[in-house]
């Protein structure tokens, strides 16, 4: 089973010197936050999109927007759990257990910070561009030659996860860049990491926690952790528990973009006035929500009230996982809990989450605005790397030479092995915006110059 005492760990990944700067008041935790909102990846989501279109006349969510909300809410149950757990085990008093809540914030701040553009449709995109796209016949490459591609390299691109494309942007050593990568906690890194396993074991969806690249990365902070193995082959580790904070980022995510999607879509006139009040009121018994409907009787903006009932909605949802986390720790810190805290949440708040799925997948995830993002994105990023591998895989064609000019010296393009091009390739990709990567899409096909 594994042990708080161990699993909140301070230890800097990438760095030996534990000593903190003169005058440091900051935990380590709140200087992983601090570290993470003050940077250009964490700034770059302004212009990345969540699910609308990036906003016009109406402001929606774009990724860094719903990054801060997730953050908010994952601090405030971070705090609760961590407050929850030392009433029961006061020995924990006196443990980096109390910097829970800054842990979970700094997770939430960080967990989408490896999506490519153009969201979920960015990530379709680059997997079939592999599977079904230009780059498929890539595969008779894969050889144990070690110049050429591995079969658990091609694995990572054909089921190309922001996950894990996120664990890779906070460790990872960029050319010219520092050793481990933004140098974070242990128990930061870890509580990002949703799917502790590799693409290998992403089966029934391409959801996993880290590439081929960085595995030792994760094996070295799941030792370190005392993160629980459950799986091995070969006697080699290759599926672990979850880090129980990150039952606590994925309940803060969950959280922020079914109640926040709904939103959206009332402010975009996809649901009305009373089709959003019902949802958001059905998470609460029929007498509570009459007083709630009560007491904003007499305010005429609808807008204000729908904001209102959101809020009580959120705050209803953040204290029942709470108590599903607090009353399931055994569990757990065993390894062995089942589904998200949201599949444990009361019936009440169930039913009422459960229909916001459904009318978001049904009104929201299917409406024109979100397609033609769909269509968009596949095209511009199915452009941008067949051209860009097509370069690295032949740099001394004149175009070629033009193209990889274009690419940040961080990024390994020329480097001896083609796995490796071929990821430095989606590590450009993934960290444009969606503006960046429109831009140079028309400069590539002569759509628009630059002013002169």
């Amino acid at each position: 089973m594994m042990n708080w005492r161990t699993l909140i760990s301070s230890k800097r990944f990438g760095k030996t010197d534990q000593h903190k700067p003169l005058e440091e008041r900051r935990t380590e935790f709140q200087r992983d936050y601090d570290r993470l909102i003050f940077s250009a990846a964490f700034r770059r989501m302004q212009n990345k999109t969540q699910v609308f279109p990036l906003p016009g006349s109406v402001f929606v969510h774009n990724r860094l927007t719903h990054s801060l909300e997730v953050s908010s809410v994952g601090r405030s149950l971070g705090t609760d759990v961590s407050r929850e757990l030392i009433a029961r085990h006061p020995e924990l008093a006196d443990t980096e257990v109390t910097g829970m809540g800054a842990i979970v914030s700094a997770a939430c701040l960080a967990h989408d910070m490896g999506n490519p553009p153009f969201g979920h449709s960015g990530e379709r995109a680059i997997r079939t561009f592999f599977t079904e796209g230009g780059g498929s016949p890539l595969a008779q490459h894969i050889t144990a030659d070690a110049h050429k591609l591995s079969q658990q390299e091609w694995l990572d691109f054909t089921r190309f996860d922001g996950n894990a494309n996120t664990f890779r942007l906070l460790t990872h050593h960029f050319n010219g860049r520092r050793r481990g990568g933004f140098v974070m906690t242990y128990a930061t890194l870890a509580s990002v990491v949703k799917y502790p396993f590799g693409a290998e074991r992403a089966v029934a969806k391409p959801k996993f926690g880290f590439f081929e690249a960085e595995r030792l990365t994760y094996l070295n902070i799941a030792q370190e952790l005392g993160i629980e193995c459950l799986e091995t082959e070969n006697g080699a580790p290759v599926r672990f528990a979850r880090h129980p904070l990150v039952y606590l980022v994925e309940a803060a995510d969950d959280i922020c973009y079914e109640i926040m999607d709904i939103e959206d879509a009332h402010k975009l006139r996809l649901l009305s006035d009373e089709q959003t009040t019902e949802l958001f009121l059905g998470f609460f018994a029929p007498e509570e929500a009459w007083k709630l409907r009560e007491a904003y009787s007499h305010e005429t903006d609808t807008d204000d009230q729908i904001v209102y009932f959101r809020s009580c909605v959120i705050n209803a949802l953040e204290r029942a996982c709470v108590r599903c986390f607090v009353e399931h720790e055994a569990e757990i810190l065993g390894g062995c809990f089942k589904g998200s805290l949201i599949d444990h949440l009361p019936a009440q708040l169930l039913s009422a989450y459960r229909r916001c799925e459904k009318v978001a997948a049904t009104r929201i995830y299917r409406c024109k605005e979100v397609t033609d993002v769909d269509l968009a994105g596949y095209r511009i990023i199915y452009t941008l790397l067949e051209l860009f591998t097509d370069a690295v895989l032949s740099p001394d064609k004149a175009y070629s030479q033009l193209l990889l000019a274009q690419v940040p010296p961080q990024y390994e393009t020329g480097h001896e092995r083609m796995g490796n091009r071929i990821m430095a390739v989606l590590d450009y990709l993934s960290g444009m915006t969606d503006v960046y990567a429109l831009d140079l899409y028309r400069k590539i096909n002569g759509h628009s110059l630059p002013m002169v």
